[in-house]
């Protein structure tokens, strides 16, 4: 069985995609882990208005076999929520009327806890796949618009330090035609916190089409960036009424570039190491 938080994260990156019934029980089992866990199985399906046998299909939809199992991850889950030091109660929202205090503590926790999910769930074989394709790649695209432009120009500005060819597009229209000119050998890497979004899904699909490896970095693996991604890196963010996906994204997203980026850099040290130097040396005395 997964670890605590790991289903947890699991049930919040596949509820979207999930019917609507079934999305009854994940919303009922993300609120309160330690509720569900409480229920017998007849009792979550009253309280969410549903049948045993959707919320069965909903614990074999989260990869598991059945609703004890789901019972035991999370009661496990709701133990280990609050459990960091300092940490006790903060993983709730922010309300209106909340001390500011409480949501500097608020904002640290989840700050925290997205960077701690998403690098527990984090797929170490498909991030070395997509390391491996970046390092022989002739050219690397990267996709991006709103906040998730930024995840896009900050992994640019990495590669490009030492001396990737790679490009960041903002515009979809100049996404689109750079998607064109790619060829096998080159990447293209989508950044899309809902996975939804038109303007980066169209420009991934374009590099496919011309032979490019196409990876997605997403919150949700079963969102329409995956349909056109050869490899998917997943983020696990909670999102919460002050922090939307596109700002609660950004630190999880950055976490994964930061991996990504640091493997790349790891195959050829010596090289890496002389083009920081050589980059530090060039804005050294911009810097008086």
């Amino acid at each position: 069985m997964e670890a605590p938080q790991a289903l947890l994260v699991q049930i919040r990156a596949l509820m979207p995609s999930l019917p609507p019934s079934e999305r009854r029980v994940a919303a009922a089992a993300v609120a309160d882990p330690a509720g569900v866990a409480g229920k017998t199985i007849s009792e979550l399906a009253l309280a969410c208005d549903t049948s045993e046998t959707t919320v069965v299909r909903f614990c074999r939809a989260v990869g598991l076999r059945g609703y004890p199992e789901l019972r035991i991850g999370l009661a496990a889950a709701a133990g280990n929520e609050d459990s960091a030091p300092g940490w006790s109660g903060m993983g709730g929202d922010i309300g209106p009327r909340d001390p500011l205090a409480d949501v500097v503590k608020k904002l640290g926790f989840a700050d925290s806890r997205a960077v701690e999910d998403t690098v527990g769930q984090l797929d170490l074989a498909v991030l070395k796949r997509v390391i491996d394709a970046v390092v022989q790649a002739d050219r690397v695209d990267l996709y991006g618009v709103g906040a998730s432009a930024l995840i896009a120009l900050d992994l640019q500005q990495k590669l490009h330090r030492i001396g990737r060819p790679v490009h960041a597009w903002a515009d979809p229209h100049i996404a689109l035609t750079s998607a064109a000119l790619l060829k096998r050998g080159d990447v293209a890497i989508a950044v899309t916190h809902t996975g939804d979004t038109r303007d980066t899904v169209l420009p991934l699909a374009e590099a496919r089409d011309n032979g490019a490896t196409t990876v997605a970095i997403t919150n949700f693996p079963r969102s329409r960036i995956s349909e056109v991604a050869d490899l998917v890196l997943t983020t696990a963010v909670r999102e919460t009424t002050f922090r939307s996906g596109a700002m609660a994204s950004r630190i999880a997203a950055l976490t994964v570039v930061d991996c990504l980026f640091v493997g790349v850099a790891q195959r050829n040290h010596a090289r890496t190491l002389k083009a920081l130097e050589r980059t530090y040396s060039a804005v050294r005395d911009r810097r008086q």
